[in-house]
């Protein structure tokens, strides 16, 4: 399985970007997908992650009512609509894939496969 992150950049506090995840080679019927970040200096930690195909998801309080995961499942194609975004959401996001567990997982460890990283700025 191979992930393609895409879609980070600059943006002042209080605005939003979208990131995609798009997944490709193998492919199984039931996964989970989550995001997780990693700010320098700092571990890296949970976001969000959803369960495909039925779209049961799990947030960190941190992001709860400003980020929102969602899929297409044709395209295999996970995406993380982030608003009201503030400096402390500045960090490399990593999307990753669980085809091991039965339910959304927090904890990297489950994550079989991870894509390459990218990069959200938020200014003050």
């Amino acid at each position: 399985v191979q992930l393609q992150a895409s879609g980070g950049g600059l943006v002042q506090a209080g605005g939003s970007l979208r990131l995609s995840c798009a997944a490709s080679g193998r492919t199984f019927s039931s996964y989970v997908m989550g995001w997780f970040r990693q700010a320098p200096g700092k571990e890296r930690e949970f976001v969000v992650a959803i369960r495909l195909p039925g779209g049961s998801t799990s947030y960190a309080d941190s992001v709860k009512g400003r980020f929102t995961i969602s899929r297409d499942n044709a395209k295999k194609t996970v995406y993380l609509q982030m608003n009201s975004l503030k400096p402390e959401d500045t960090a490399v996001y990593y999307c990753a894939a669980d085809i091991g567990s039965l339910r959304v997982m927090t904890a990297a460890r489950y994550y079989d496969y991870w894509g390459q990283g990218t990069q959200v700025t938020v200014s003050s």
